[in-house]
């Protein structure tokens, strides 16, 4: 691990390779939490590499548990996090959202690090008891065409990083490699990233593979559409910017989609736009997020898509969804 350092510290690249195995090491109990702080901080002093970020990809999905839904296309709605603007759990709810229009999906997430509540906080305060027995996320996704993929339980790396991760208090790697690693490997991704340049990134990894996805970026800084802002959207063959109004909706001021300061309060806005009683703004926000994975799953105009996911939160099949789901469990 030295030697890594102080390569990291004179700003030189790891080969993917070096990247792959020093993460399957840390996984391995190989070194102490100050060495492993001390890596994860490097990658916070510069811009990480395609390749570094690769070869931890490669890494976390060869230790990963695998799940394999038997041939079952499947969507993930996954941002990064790490965007510090601690809205309510816009990609949590927009997946309850696309579940109810039909659409199979794996939901990938995890406790929040640099926000208060990360969707696998607020899954559990709802009732959802994490498992990564396959037959059991199989039955879920069958019968509520959802189920939720709490990352500890299915990536060791992740589990043994997550107490350092938590007194860090800040964005990592990890947070880029969140919705990348999918243990499910899900056949369609949508995507919300903190900066642009993390939309290269992924998009760059994404087009080696055959997932169809849609990064997402909102130009004031949010890793999903929060309608306060133009957004940029990049799919395999296209780079879209987007205002508001274009998507039929005002734009929106950042206290309109503000989470709250505890697991409890962000519990509560889920709900609560869930029974039909959020603001306009956070349903928008929601409808917004959720159309654009409609739009990809169903090859549907956005139009159409903005209809189907207002049809869907509001006559309550979202909200059916999730109850479904939590007495499953």
């Amino acid at each position: 691990m030295k030697k890594i350092l102080d390569e990291l510290i004179e700003n030189k690249a790891l080969s993917k390779d070096t990247a792959k195995q020093t993460l399957i090491e840390i996984a391995e109990g190989k070194y102490n939490n100050i060495q492993i702080a001390a890596f994860l901080t490097a990658f916070m002093m510069r811009a990480i590499k395609v390749r570094e970020l690769d070869g931890f990809r490669e890494a976390l999905l060869q230790l990963c548990v695998p799940i394999d839904f038997d041939q079952t296309p499947t969507i993930d709605l996954c941002g990064t996090g790490g965007d510090g603007k601690n809205t309510f759990n816009v990609s949590t709810l927009s997946s309850f959202v696309v579940a109810g229009s039909g659409i199979k999906v794996s939901k990938h997430g995890n406790y929040g690090v640099s926000s208060s509540c990360g969707s696998s906080n607020v899954m559990e305060h709802l009732g959802y008891t994490f498992t990564n027995d396959q037959a059991t996320l199989q039955k879920q996704l069958d019968s509520c065409s959802i189920t939720f993929l709490h990352a500890p339980l299915f990536h060791p790396a992740m589990k043994t990083v997550a107490p350092i991760r938590k007194e860090l208090g800040m964005k990592t790697f990890f947070n880029m490699l969140g919705p990348l690693v999918n243990p499910s490997r899900p056949a369609m991704q949508v995507t919300g990233v903190y900066n642009l340049e993390l939309m290269r990134l992924y998009h760059y990894l994404l087009q080696k593979g055959n997932t169809k996805y849609l990064v997402l970026y909102a130009l004031d800084g949010y890793d999903e559409i929060s309608l306060t802002s133009d957004f940029k959207v990049v799919t395999r063959n296209s780079e879209t910017i987007y205002t508001p109004n274009q998507l039929g909706f005002e734009k929106h001021k950042k206290s309109d989609i503000y989470g709250g300061d505890t697991v409890a309060a962000s519990a509560k806005i889920f709900t609560s736009i869930l029974n039909g009683s959020g603001t306009e703004q956070q349903n928008n926000t929601v409808v917004a997020n959720s159309a654009m994975a409609i739009s990809l799953a169903k090859e549907i105009s956005l139009e159409d898509a903005i209809q189907e996911a207002k049809d869907t939160l509001f006559s309550g099949k979202a909200k059916a969804v999730l109850a479904n789901l939590i007495q499953q469990t």
